[in-house]
């Protein structure tokens, strides 16, 4: 089942509803203090993950294909390793379609395949908090636009873990529309100086494919619908509607129709996501337009620095 993340989780401060909550985040917590760790294992294959702290939508599949991409340039055989989920079909499509993925119930047994067939890295798509395996390089990606939310761990928060566990990550990746960038570093820096950050924002790949004369309704079931939309909007196209539906969502025959008629009642195109589109199945595909992005780096010669070292 697809929840949309409450509203109050990416307020500035926690509200009542986070409070009553926090004896749950806080018990969580003290329970996995208790679960049995498992034994890290260290591969031949050099491994790259791409993980969070703030729960979906900070720009790690961008971030891993990216990576990828850099990797196929320098003549690297790169591929990409994701731990199986059923309603994350879209992701394991959408880098399937940029490269070669190993995908398993258990992020080791992916790895290992990978490293089977002479990969020589394996870029991991989450898997952050995952023990097993001891990664080369991990990078904690955020986005600027939600940044911590309310700082607190899930219930009460979209937190997966304390941000103060900043201090034990190398890497991290900070993206989004560039607003707020250097208050969001200073409080970066104060948790861990010598932590390294790295910076990117969305470009709009395919815009002369879109009349701004017309009116759009976009509808999106991403991490973060709001950096979508400011994407959009920034490169001067007139969104009449927006809809956002919870994270990973399985679009039926019905929402697709209710869309299509909301759009024609308002006499509006309708524009989606490339990882949104994947999961239409078909359903009136030719009435829907992709908008594709690309991850733009500041700086990457540094991150290929990162990546190669």
């Amino acid at each position: 089942m697809n929840l949309k993340k409450p509203k109050f989780w990416d307020y500035k401060k926690p509200n009542i509803y986070a409070y009553l909550l926090l004896p749950i985040a806080l018990l969580i917590k003290i329970l996995n203090l208790f679960k049995i760790k498992s034994k890290t294992k260290k591969f031949k294959i050099k491994t790259i993950c791409v993980g969070n702290i703030y729960i979906g939508g900070t720009g790690k599949t961008s971030l891993s294909i990216k990576i990828n991409e850099i990797l196929n340039k320098k003549k690297i055989r790169s591929c990409f390793v994701k731990k199986f989920y059923k309603d994350q079909i879209d992701e394991q499509k959408l880098l399937q379609s940029r490269g070669k993925i190993f995908t398993s119930s258990k992020r080791l047994d992916a790895v290992a395949l990978a490293e089977n067939e002479n990969y020589e890295i394996a870029i991991l798509d989450d898997g952050l908090q995952d023990n097993s395996i001891n990664y080369d390089i991990s990078f904690v990606c955020f986005n600027n636009l939600n940044w911590i939310g309310n700082g607190l761990t899930i219930p009460a928060g979209p937190l997966r873990e304390n941000i103060k566990n900043l201090k034990k990550y190398q890497h991290l990746f900070l993206n989004g529309n560039l607003e707020n960038i250097e208050n969001i570093e200073k409080e970066i820096l104060q948790i861990n100086p010598k932590i390294n950050i790295h910076i990117g924002e969305y470009e709009l790949l395919n815009l002369d494919e879109f009349d701004q004369n017309n009116k759009y309704l976009v509808f999106s079931g991403i991490g973060n619908h709001q950096t979508f939309i400011s994407m959009i909007r920034k490169n001067g196209l007139n969104i009449y509607k927006d809809i956002e539906f919870p994270d990973h969502y399985a679009y039926t025959n019905n929402d697709i129709k209710q869309i299509l008629k909301q759009a024609n009642d308002l006499d509006c195109k309708v524009i989606t996501t490339e990882k949104d589109y994947l999961r239409l199945e078909n359903n009136k595909m030719d009435e829907i337009k992709i908008i594709r992005s690309k991850l733009k780096i500041i700086n990457e010669e540094r991150l290929i620095n990162t990546i190669l070292r």
